[in-house]
């Protein structure tokens, strides 16, 4: 299970406000319980110059761009550069990483998005983490609860590990790309760099470096 470890995920926790809540975990699921606490946290330490509060528990860079028919909801934090568009919806428990994109009638709930992220149109973001300049095509949805609610389990080479709860969505290394309207079922892992077709289904645990065609295919980079 070493490659889902927060340590083969993401090359910089520098890429991301959290990191020291990351950095005392060894899974990046395991930040979720608490991850609503830690965004509030964090926003008390940041400063009153560069950024704005927009009621309690919600911090907005002055160096961002934020649509006015966006919506917020405590806890939130919305970093340099960061841009929401028309009709995004956070709902809480969200930090949204410097220079990344929240696009038209995109919701987030209960995630982090590292610096540079990308969820530009009609995504579902929920208690997730997106690495260093993830991007989502259009329409591409984290599942995060499975139908008959039951715990979701992290399956990697043929190994199972328990989360401890009944709501993870996608862990995506850096630099992932998911291709539009794809659907990454709960508990799916990313290794850094690996792209997803459009309309691809995902489960479990892909390497970093690969490629998901649509039918499910894992195949490396280089062999595409």
């Amino acid at each position: 299970m070493d490659g889902c470890r927060i340590s083969a995920l993401f090359h910089d926790l520098s890429t991301t406000r959290a990191r020291p809540y990351l950095q005392i975990y060894r899974y990046p699921w395991e930040i979720l319980d608490a991850l609503g606490d830690a965004v509030f946290a964090i926003g008390t330490t940041l400063s009153e110059s560069e950024f704005e509060t927009r009621g309690e528990g919600i911090w907005v860079s002055r160096r961002a761009t934020i649509a006015d028919d966006a919506h917020l909801q405590a806890p939130c934090i919305i970093e340099d550069g960061a841009e929401l568009r028309h009709g995004a919806f956070l709902r809480g428990g969200t930090l949204v990483g410097r220079g990344a994109v929240v696009g038209n009638s995109c919701e987030l709930k209960n995630c982090i998005l590292f610096d540079g992220v990308q969820v530009p149109h009609f995504n579902y973001v929920g208690d997730s983490v997106l690495g260093w300049r993830v991007h989502l095509g259009a329409g591409a949805i984290t599942s995060n609860l499975k139908g008959d609610r039951s715990e979701v389990v992290i399956r990697a080479d043929g190994q199972s590990l328990p989360t401890g709860r009944k709501k993870v969505g996608a862990i995506l290394g850096d630099g992932v790309e998911i291709g539009c309207n794809a659907v990454l079922c709960p508990g799916t892992v990313v290794g850094r760099d690996t792209r997803i077709y459009p309309l691809a289904l995902v489960r479990g645990y892909l390497p970093p470096g690969c490629i998901c065609k649509r039918d499910g295919t894992v195949v490396p980079m280089d062999h595409r």
